[in-house]
């Protein structure tokens, strides 16, 4: 196991060996004091251990770089999503990704509404006709904030900070539509075979006082995506406090000139997706079912997400030509815990510049 923070660390790791909680792998967990690796070089120390699985859990700003490494190591990958949090990120991630599929490696992606039966069956059924052509599409994720630290030790650095408060910082979440949203996202773009070719979006934070802990991500951000064949997907993802009567709505809706489906309602109830999509994961690696590599699917819907934040950001129309074409890198050149980081203001439409 590795992270950069040792306490983070001991905590995993001490929530998995919880016998009262996980009272069957209890006995299994057996990571010595020589293999805990704390720092930011952890991850390859990892990879040069005797494992046969990476399981990429850290901050999405730095899963490009994780996985790339991991593929380089040969290991098969279970990647948290989302797949990155700026243009330049995500293309190597897909350059990663093309490669795994070379070296038929397994990738599962923690998009687990992919592996959760009910989703699985009807979106099946949906490209079977079973809704018609499709005519409009719906994603939600009208959820409560997601603030890990509420206050700032003094002692730490900038660097330090934004880590322990990753969540509030771009350059390490890449804000609500592309951490959390990509889930309803990633369900429209399976249903739809592919990303749409271009977004108009707008945002902004009228909850998230300007104060340090709340860094700089929008608390709202609605969207309207184009598909190739011109349908439509309204998005809509926020994060207000979950006071009483504060909306919220977390779904999928493809609508069809046959009927409607919430993406999950034409299928058998399953087992935990959560467990599923590892059990599909370990059966790909051994042969027992079909091989999975979720690399570029996901790595797409990623770049959806993002390409709808930067239309948020700057005000502007973007098409997936667009995106694909940016050269916007967030990721750090250096990597000190000491490191003073500033830290770029709220974005403002018409003033923010997309590149």
């Amino acid at each position: 196991m590795g992270d950069i923070f040792e306490d983070k660390l001991e905590k995993s790791l001490a929530t998995i060996r919880d016998g009262a909680r996980f009272p069957d792998i209890q006995s299994k967990v057996k990571v010595d004091p020589e293999h805990h690796f704390v720092g930011f070089d952890a991850y390859q120390k990892i990879l040069a251990s005797d494992i046969d699985i990476v399981m990429l859990c850290t901050p999405p700003g730095y899963r490009p770089m994780h996985f790339e490494a991991a593929v380089e190591a040969r290991k098969h990958v279970f990647a948290e999503k989302p797949f990155g949090t700026d243009p330049v990120g995500v293309k190597r991630f897909m350059a990663a990704g093309k490669k795994s599929e070379q070296l038929k490696l397994a990738v599962m992606a923690g998009a687990q509404r992919r592996s959760q039966k009910e989703y699985v069956e009807t979106v099946r059924k949906v490209h079977d006709g079973a809704s018609g052509d499709i005519t409009a599409t719906y994603a939600n994720w009208i959820g409560t904030p997601v603030i890990q630290q509420k206050e700032r030790d003094p002692n730490w650095k900038d660097m330090t900070w934004q880590h322990r408060a990753w969540y509030s910082f771009v350059w390490l979440c890449g804000d609500q539509i592309v951490e959390q949203h990509l889930h309803n996202i990633d369900v429209i773009n399976w249903v739809m075979g592919g990303h749409p070719v271009k977004v108009v979006a707008s945002g902004g934070a009228v909850w998230r006082p300007r104060e340090e802990i709340y860094g700089n991500i929008f608390d709202h951000v609605s969207s309207d995506f184009v598909y190739a064949n011109g349908v439509h997907m309204s998005s809509v993802c926020r994060q207000f406090p979950r006071e009483k009567g504060i909306y919220t709505n977390i779904s999928e809706l493809v609508v069809g000139s046959k009927g409607r489906t919430n993406c999950k309602d034409m299928g058998p109830p399953g087992l935990n997706p959560y467990v599923q999509e590892h059990i599909d994961m370990v059966k790909s690696i051994r042969g027992q079912g079909p091989y999975i590599n979720r690399a570029m699917e996901v790595a797409e819907s990623t770049m959806t997400t993002i390409m709808a934040r930067e239309s948020a950001y700057s005000g502007q129309e973007i098409t997936w030509d667009q995106i694909m074409a940016s050269n916007l890198d967030l990721f750090p050149k250096s990597f000190d815990y000491d490191l003073p980081m500033g830290v770029p203001p709220l974005p403002v439409p018409g003033v923010y510049k997309f590149s």
